[in-house]
């Protein structure tokens, strides 16, 4: 179940990207959430301009809190409507992005859906899956994030 390889637009899309956010941002700072429903069940979402599966979340933009930014995303990507203030699970140096990126994880439990996330330029799904019915292509760092918030696996600090 591994993610299928980048092709080599992709990888310079995201190249590109993140070219763009280390000359208009020099540290970068995101979010993501752990969006568990009533049955355990997990939000994932498959954007279009990356492989794989992945939590919800995003960059943090200038004058935000962390948790204005993850709800923020949760609403843009997921229909997600934040009702209790969520756990914050850590925070994960995500070196793989560039030198200077970390990103803070969330479990958010207590939340509405507006309604089924539809497709658009970004986001190409949005679903919830039970944890022993994951998706092909979950990304490796969203396994391990949620080893670590469902399974107590210990909590690394590398994205």
């Amino acid at each position: 179940m591994g993610e299928r390889p980048r092709t080599l637009w992709e990888r310079l899309v995201l190249r590109l990207f993140h070219f763009w956010f280390l000359l208009s941002r020099p540290m970068t700072l995101g979010v993501r959430g752990i969006v568990l429903d009533e049955r355990r069940r997990v939000l994932l979402v498959r954007h279009t301009y990356i492989p794989g599966w992945h939590l919800p979340g995003g960059g943090v933009e200038r004058g935000e809190t962390l948790l204005s930014a993850l709800a923020r995303e949760l609403a843009e990507e997921g229909n997600i409507l934040i009702e209790e203030e969520p756990r914050l699970l850590g925070m994960f140096f995500n070196k793989g992005v560039s030198p200077r990126d970390h990103v803070a994880v969330y479990v958010v439990t207590r939340f509405r859906q507006s309604g089924p996330r539809a497709a658009d330029r970004e986001i190409a799904e949005a679903r919830f899956f039970s944890r022993d019915a994951l998706p092909e292509g979950v990304s490796r760092a969203t396994r391990t994030r949620l080893a670590e918030s469902l399974e107590d696996a210990p909590i690394a600090q590398i994205w």
